[in-house]
Formats: structure tokens, C-alpha cells, sequence
């Protein structure tokens, strides 16, 4: 499944829902799942971390369809050319970028 799948899938799965629901409180979803995935990090069970990624990601995909971000071309445009501090495919920054 592609970015653009998942995005096209969330949009058609929930958008009624999510555009309802608005920004503010969709990214405390986000941050609930966030919350959950450092759990599943500490518990160090996979099967849990993978659910937990997926929702991390799931809920991202959620928030750029509420704002309306295609998120491939804002991927593309901040890393497609490399690192956005050194614009190196293999980051030679000293700082975080």
C-alpha cells in the first residue's frame, strides 16, 4: 500500500467523520496513539508495536486529510532531494535537521 492508498482509504473510510470531528481534537487522537505506541516500545511485544505504528500512521493520514495534505507531494518536496539541512541522501548533519 502506497501513501497515496492509505490516504485515498482513510479519506474514504472516515472523512464525514473526521472533517466533523475537526484538527484540534483529531491531533489528540493522534497524540493518544502516540502515547499508546511508547507503551507498546516499552512492553517490547512486536505484534503490539506493529498495531501501534499503524495507528501512529493511520491517524497522521487522518490530520493531513483534515487540513487537506496530499502527504506524497509534502514528502517529496521536504526530503525527495535529500536531507532538508545538507540535502545529502546520507545526512551528514551534526544538528537535528
Amino acid at each position: 500500500m502506497t501513501i497515496d492508498d492509505l490516504q485515498a482509504l482513510i479519506e474514504k473510510m472516515y472523512s464525514s467523520k473526521d472533517r466533523e470531528r475537526g484538527s484540534a481534537r483529531t491531533f489528540l487522537w493522534l497524540s493518544e496513539e502516540v502515547g499508546e505506541l511508547a507503551a507498546a516500545i516499552a512492553e517490547g511485544d512486536k505484534a503490539e508495536l506493529e498495531g501501534e505504528f499503524a495507528d501512529v500512521i493511520a491517524w497522521v493520514v487522518t490530520l493531513a486529510n483534515v487540513e487537506g495534505i496530499d502527504l506524497t507531494a509534502a514528502l517529496r518536496k521536504k526530503y525527495g532531494e535529500g536531507c532538508p539541512g545538507c540535502s545529502l541522501y546520507v545526512c551528514t548533519c551534526t544538528t537535528k535537521s
